[in-house]
């Protein structure tokens, strides 16, 4: 539950979204999914992944409950593989019972680079110089084990195989997300005084890739995450990232009900929807945000956590769960609009190292 005598920042309170009393509600479910070793899986019983589990990490940072947050990195920290790298899924226990044990052994590339993101957001959401001292080993040890799937292009390979064989193919969900990881990696380099030339050259030449050559990257533009990801994780800014927004609006959007997940599927899911809200304010269209979040309050439920999805065709939830990173990232969304400082400045991107972009090719 929320520690006692706190009331919900300002910042989590949005017309039409949410009031105090459903932030704390909000962010009270996240808390009593969180295990008291600080692992947040998808809800209790289910299992976590690295990426989820910091996004649910940042909300609560969002809403003032650091210490859970710390928590949270200290987890990841204690269970980082030697090489760098994190498992793709590690089981929640019925018991509690943490073995460090994988449920999923392939290591991907961005649930990897995400902990440069919370690490960077939970500094600047506290101001905590022990934390970024401690937590810097295991961003660089990360940063570097990802950049060694750069393949010569700037894409960034997706995974690692159980068995150690690297799968050199790239997705642009997911290295849109490793560019913005690889940005807030560089803020922490930096604010520690200690460059790293290498990175900047790879974040740039990872933009460039996004922004310019989507040949490199696996087809898959049914998903809203391809859509929106190169907005989202930075690539595309300015009058670039709202065309991009506007091109395909008609496709995924569904007025009154969210943001579909894949083409055709008549499912929308919250997720999505605020991945895309939190996109729409970075550049510069928070009231289109604002629909976007109002449009998927039918997925809140009683308790105040949220359904992962919709299908509308049918109207019934599917699946029939209430995942915390949903949850979060609709705290984190609101949190944005709201004008919380942590979280502005790690999504909205403008105080974030660029990297340096290749000057060799089109």
């Amino acid at each position: 539950m929320t520690s006692p005598g706190r009331t919900e920042p300002e910042h989590l309170v949005l017309d039409g979204v949410l009031t105090a009393e459903q932030a704390a509600e909000t962010v009270a479910g996240i808390l009593a999914a969180q295990r008291a070793d600080g692992a947040i899986p998808w809800f209790r019983g289910h299992h976590l992944d690295p990426w989820d589990h910091t996004e649910a990490a940042m909300a609560l940072d969002a809403a003032g409950e650091h210490e859970a947050a710390g928590r949270a990195y200290d987890w990841l920290a204690r269970h980082q593989n030697r090489d760098g790298s994190w498992y793709a899924a590690y089981a929640d226990r019925a018991d509690g019972v943490d073995t460090g044990e994988p449920q999923d052994a392939g290591r991907e590339s961005n649930f990897t680079a995400y902990i440069a993101v919370g690490v960077w957001h939970h500094y600047l959401a506290t101001g905590d110089e022990s934390f970024l001292d401690r937590m810097w080993p295991a961003v660089y040890a990360a940063v570097e084990w990802v950049l060694a799937l750069q393949q010569p292009g700037g894409e960034i390979g997706w995974k690692r195989e159980a068995d150690g064989t690297a799968v050199t193919d790239a997705l642009l969900t997911g290295s849109s997300s490793i560019h913005q990881a690889l940005r807030c990696a560089l803020a922490v380099a930096e604010h520690r005084g200690e460059p790293q030339p290498d990175w900047e050259l790879a974040a740039g030449a990872l933009g460039h890739a996004v922004r310019r050559h989507p040949e490199r990257f696996l087809d898959k533009g049914r998903y809203s995450m391809d859509w929106y990801y190169p907005v989202l994780g930075g690539a595309l800014t300015g009058d670039a990232a709202r065309a991009r927004l506007a091109e395909r609006w008609e496709e995924f959007v569904v007025p009154g009900l969210g943001v579909r997940c894949v083409l055709p599927n008549p499912w929308v899911t919250g997720g999505e929807s605020c991945e895309l809200a939190l996109a729409l304010w970075a550049v510069g269209e928070a009231e289109r945000a604002r629909e976007v979040l109002r449009s998927i309050t039918h997925l809140r439920a009683d308790n105040g956590m949220y359904w992962t999805g919709y299908v509308f065709q049918d109207g019934a939830v599917w699946p029939e769960e209430q995942t915390t990173w949903t949850a979060g990232s609709l705290l984190l969304a609101v949190a944005a609009l709201g004008g919380d400082e942590a979280t502005t400045r790690v999504f909205g991107g403008a105080s974030l190292p660029a990297g340096l972009e290749p000057d060799c090719c089109g």
